[in-house]
């Protein structure tokens, strides 16, 4: 009984964030219309005339998500495999814990670490050029990838910054997906002469996926939520993506929808449609985090092992 009240608990929470979200989205939308919401490239709800539009911090929410997917989800994995299949007891009773102390580093931290440390590092080798055509070959200007230097506030430093608070989540959730594997998988492997990168990589990893899925959920669920480092890091100047030259993005600085409702939390005077779009931002945040988890619970369904 107890157990069943606390998941009738979490339930209605679930269903009063909605229900706060949505009375104020309502009176958002009956003042700024919905379509000019949605497809608006202009941001700026305190600057002259307010501008509502969504995209540019929808925008710089995914480029700084996807960017720090892209290197953690790979990095955890591959830590959560050496943990699992290669670390003997003494190195995992060490390194296992390590990682996740990471995971309790207040995020002001991070920020402030990539402000101050880490754009300097990532600056020092840059600017260069990139052709993405084969040596010889005539190309125009605007087929030439140029990595501008990097701002002061800009995307890849709080991407980077993002990975790695994400990195301890997804490397811990898989690690213990990786370790629920029953070994007579990997017996029978070792039975049929596989090594054991093999093993790890073609048999323990696949029948690990729905684990692996849920700790990708979870990491990207985090990434997607992080305020106080992304605002930091990356800035409070929402932008549209820059084409074609699309490692400019990495160089700029961005809002997102976190930092976005930060902002407008902070205002003096803030009433009317402005203190009405942080709900609307909010319920945004929400679909979006909503559509990416049913995705998700999908592919994970559909790859899903059972154990007798």
């Amino acid at each position: 009984m107890l157990l069943a009240g606390c998941a009738v608990v979490t339930i209605l929470v679930t269903v009063g964030i909605i229900l706060a979200l949505l009375g104020k989205t309502v009176e958002f939308f009956g003042e700024v219309a919905l379509f000019d919401y949605l497809t608006g490239t202009d941001w700026s709800p305190m600057i002259g005339e307010a501008a509502y539009g969504v995209l540019p911090l929808v925008s710089g929410t995914l480029i700084v998500t996807v960017v720090s997917a892209l290197i953690a989800l790979p990095i955890g994995l591959s830590i959560a495999i050496y943990l699992s299949e290669y670390a003997s007891p003494r190195i995992r009773s060490v390194l296992k814990p390590a990682l996740e102390i990471l995971a309790g580093v207040p995020t002001v931290i991070y920020g402030y670490f990539a402000l101050v440390y880490l754009t300097p590092i990532l600056d020092a080798p840059l600017p260069f050029s990139v052709p993405i055509v084969p040596a010889g070959v005539p190309v125009l200007p605007e087929f030439v990838l140029v990595v501008p230097s990097l701002r002061t506030f800009n995307v890849l430093s709080a991407s980077v910054v993002v990975a790695m608070m994400i990195i301890p989540m997804v490397s811990s959730i898989s690690e213990d997906a990786l370790s629920a594997v029953p070994d007579s998988l990997r017996e029978a492997a070792y039975g049929l002469g596989s090594t054991k990168f093999d093993v790890s990589t073609k048999v323990v990893v696949p029948a690990a996926t729905s684990g692996i899925i849920s700790s990708y959920v979870l990491a990207l669920s985090r990434a997607i939520g992080e305020t106080m480092a992304v605002t930091i890091a990356a800035g409070n100047s929402p932008k549209m993506p820059f084409f074609p030259n699309v490692l400019e993005n990495l160089a700029q600085s961005t809002q997102t929808i976190t930092a976005a409702m930060v902002e407008i939390a902070g205002a003096e005077n803030r009433g009317g449609a402005l203190f009405e779009a942080m709900f609307a931002l909010g319920m945004t945040l929400f679909v979006m985090t909503l559509l990416m988890n049913i995705l998700a619970e999908l592919v994970r369904r559909r790859y899903r092992e059972e154990y007798n």
